[in-house]
């Protein structure tokens, strides 16, 4: 039988004969101009993420509602993200990637608007729902503008800065959040948030015209597409997709286990200062955010995609056993959240590159909506598991779920690889 390397090589020249082209002869500067207003655009959509849960004290205080109910709004947010990434894939195909990408921004800014206009906690709750609204078209319209637009050498490198503004959009939120709240009000800080989304909102707009591709006008869908191509559920058929899909849920699961309770986990097991605990997420992030890039040269070779997620993944989740179980110092906790974001950062751009071999030609928008749609699932219902365990005074638990969920990903990168491999075209599984 065949290793995976040659797995993962032989469904790189198999697929991407199949998927919508690059642009081989693009030149670096139009990459380049690409790359950096998708990569703006998709920051936005993790600062949308945190624009509450950094207010979570204020907001206590001032609605006199219980850390339950201000999780519920984060529960809304994903839950509407969820439906709204898989429906707009099917509108990306339809009408183009950037109508939706100008909704979903100006959703978010509207959103933010609502929150720092609110006066009781269902106001809170409308304004979930718009963001989540808005955060839901990002992936859909990102991958398939990435896709069509950055030439195939670049793509590697296109995926890595993607992962990058993502990590950075998540470590931007607290930090403009928290200092405004703390020098005027929450209210003005959410305001401030709302204007730094329509500041990217305008910048998108001005350059639109580097984000069009096959002839089409900036406003309009790149081409005609036929009905079948437009509206089809036969790529739901496709193993790959539901492949792909498992993967992002669990990938989420683990991500999620970082951000909000793991932190608060190894301060209590291993005697960590509040202050310092709460900068490991920070610290992590910006971590993974130098893996991603780092990750991107490690691609450049498609046959290294899956020894990647599996060097970066089972690090990690022997970082995360050694959190939950050793006896380490308070010290070397940062170090120990440093390596493991570097580590899961490296696995970023492979992640991106297998999934998008395992897509069908005339699909691409449909297929990211669905496939990412995992990523809020998990979102949504993963903290519930892990802030039972916390109730229940399980912080190691909380360790080595993530060390499992880290080691699952592993196979299912696997399993992607394999499905994209064995997948049919989209027209034969329309035909059929």
């Amino acid at each position: 039988m065949p290793n995976m390397a040659t797995v993962c090589t032989l469904s790189f020249m198999s697929l991407t004969s199949a998927l919508p082209p690059t642009r081989p002869s693009a030149s670096l500067r139009d990459d380049a101009a690409t790359i950096g207003l998708v990569g703006i655009a998709h920051s936005v959509s993790h600062f949308s993420q945190l624009l509450l849960a950094p207010l979570f004290p204020w907001l206590k205080d001032a609605f006199q509602v219980s850390y339950a109910e201000l999780g519920l709004l984060m529960t809304i947010f994903f839950v509407v993200s969820c439906v709204v990434q898989a429906l707009a894939g099917f509108w990306v195909d339809r009408k183009g990637p950037l109508p939706v990408l100008f909704t979903g921004l100006a959703c978010i800014g509207v959103g933010a608007l609502v929150y720092a206009a609110s006066t009781s906690y269902w106001m809170l709750g409308v304004g979930s729902v718009l963001v989540g609204i808005g955060n839901g078209v990002f992936h859909p319209v990102d991958y398939t503008l990435l896709n069509k637009r950055v030439s195939a050498p670049r793509l590697p490198h296109a995926y890595s800065v993607h992962g990058v503004t993502g990590s950075l959009g998540w470590a931007a939120a607290p930090a403009l959040l928290v200092p405004l709240t703390v020098l005027f009000s929450w209210r003005v800080a959410l305001v401030g948030a709302a204007a730094v989304v329509f500041l990217v909102l305008a910048l998108v707009v001005w350059h639109r015209r580097r984000l069009t591709f096959d002839g089409a006008s900036p406003l309009q869908p790149a081409k005609r597409r036929t009905a079948a191509e437009e509206g089809s559920l036969a790529f739901l058929r496709i193993p790959a997709v539901w492949v792909c899909f498992a993967f992002f849920l669990f990938y989420a699961c683990a991500i999620s286990g970082v951000q909000s309770f793991a932190p608060e986990a190894a301060r209590l097991l291993h005697g960590v200062d509040k202050a310092v605990a709460a900068a490991c997420l920070s610290i992590y992030m910006v971590a993974s955010a130098l893996g991603m890039l780092t990750g991107g040269f490690l691609v450049r070779d498609p046959a290294r995609c899956e020894r990647v997620i599996r060097f970066g993944f089972s690090a990690a989740a022997l970082l995360a056993v050694t959190m939950a179980l050793a006896p380490l110092p308070a010290a070397s906790v940062p170090a120990v959240f440093a390596l493991m974001g570097f580590l899961t950062g490296t696995a970023g751009p492979s992640r991106d590159l297998i999934v998008k071999r395992a897509t069908p030609a005339n699909a691409t928008g449909r297929v990211y909506g669905v496939v990412y749609s995992g990523l809020d699932i998990g979102q949504a219902l993963a903290p519930l598991l892990y802030g039972t365990l916390m109730d229940h005074g399980r912080p190691a638990v909380v360790w080595l779920v993530v060390a499992c969920v880290q080691g699952v990903l592993i196979f299912s990168a696997a399993g992607v690889v394999r499905a994209g491999h064995r997948r049919a075209p989209l027209e034969t599984a329309t035909a059929g």
